[in-house]
C-alpha cells in the first residue's frame, strides 16, 4: 500500500502486561485459553480479580478477532462492557473463550466469556472495534484463528511480583483521583497508552473511594487516544454507582475515556 506505515510493538516480553498474557487456540469459531490468577490480580482485601486485568484480556481475545477481519487497517477499541457474576474468584486459574459477535467492513463486535476451571461462569465481556482513523496506518495480515504464532516472541511468562497497579506504575493521588503515565513499555499499536492502562487508572480512582469493595461492572468508553499522558482518572461515586473521567494530562485535559462503574456495595444495599 503506498504511503502506508507499519505499527510498531514494544518487544512482547517486555511489555507491562505480558505477565499476564493470556495463550488462546482455535476450537471451531472460537478462541480458547486460560490464564494464571495470582494474589496480586486481586482487589486488595478480597479474592475478586480486578476489573482491569478482565479488560485486558476482553481487550486482546477481541482485537486479535478483529485483525482477522479488518487487516492490513489498525483496529481501534470503541467501547468494552465487562460484568462479573461473582466477588469471590476461589480459583488460580481462568479460562477465557472469546467469540466473533458481527462484522463489518469498518466495525467488529466480540464478546468474551470467563469461567472458573469447574465451570463455573465468573464474568462476561462484550466489545466493538473500529478501523483507525489514519488510513495509511497498517498492520501485518494475522488470521484470529492462527494458533499462538507470537509465543516464541513472548518466551516464558514472566511473574507478576506486585500488585497489578503498583506494577503497572498506576498511582492514587486523591481520593477519586488516579493516574498512570505514557511509557515505552505501556503502549499499544498506536503508540498511545494503552487501553488496559487506562481502564486500570478508572478502577483505581473509583476503588479508592469504595476501598476493599470489587466493581461488579465496568462500561469503558474510548473517545480519544492519549498520546502525551500521564492518563489522570477523575471519579464519582455514589450508592455503588461510579462515572469515571480519564483526561490526557499532556494534551490540555481533553476527554479520553468514560467509564461508568457499579460496585458489588451497590448490589448488596440494594439487597442483592
Amino acid at each position: 500500500m503506498p504511503g502506508a506505515r507499519h505499527v510498531r510493538h514494544v518487544a512482547p516480553q517486555e511489555h507491562v502486561f505480558a505477565p499476564i498474557r493470556v495463550s488462546v487456540r482455535r476450537v471451531g469459531d472460537e478462541l480458547r485459553g486460560s490464564v494464571p490468577v495470582m494474589p496480586e490480580l486481586h482487589v486488595p482485601g478480597t479474592t475478586c480479580v480486578r476489573m482491569a486485568a478482565l479488560v485486558v484480556w476482553s481487550d486482546f481475545l477481541g482485537g486479535r478477532m478483529s485483525v482477522g477481519v479488518l487487516a492490513p487497517r489498525v483496529p481501534v477499541t470503541l467501547d468494552l462492557h465487562v460484568e462479573l457474576y461473582t466477588r469471590s474468584w476461589d480459583t488460580s486459574e481462568v479460562q477465557v473463550t472469546g467469540r466473533l459477535v458481527k462484522t463489518g467492513r469498518s466495525v467488529v463486535i466480540t464478546a468474551a466469556d470467563f469461567r472458573h476451571p469447574d465451570g463455573t461462569p465468573l464474568a462476561l465481556a462484550t466489545a466493538a472495534f473500529m478501523t483507525a482513523g489514519d488510513p495509511s496506518l497498517v498492520m501485518p495480515p494475522l488470521r484470529w484463528e492462527d494458533e499462538d504464532p507470537d509465543d516464541a516472541a513472548w518466551g516464558p511468562r514472566q511473574p507478576l511480583r506486585a500488585a497489578l497497579a503498583e506494577h503497572a506504575g498506576c498511582e492514587v493521588r486523591a481520593p477519586g483521583v488516579a493516574a498512570v503515565a505514557r511509557t515505552a513499555n505501556g503502549l499499544n499499536a498506536s503508540d498511545t497508552i494503552n487501553g488496559g492502562l487506562i481502564a486500570l487508572a478508572a478502577e483505581e480512582a473509583a476503588l479508592s473511594l469504595t476501598p476493599g469493595v470489587p466493581l461488579a461492572s465496568m462500561l469503558l468508553r474510548y473517545l480519544r487516544p492519549v498520546r502525551l499522558g500521564p492518563a489522570v482518572a477523575t471519579a464519582r461515586v455514589s450508592g455503588g454507582l461510579g462515572v469515571v473521567e480519564v483526561r490526557d494530562a499532556g494534551a490540555e485535559d481533553r476527554l479520553a475515556a468514560h467509564a461508568v462503574t457499579r460496585s458489588f456495595s451497590g448490589f448488596d444495599s440494594a439487597g442483592m
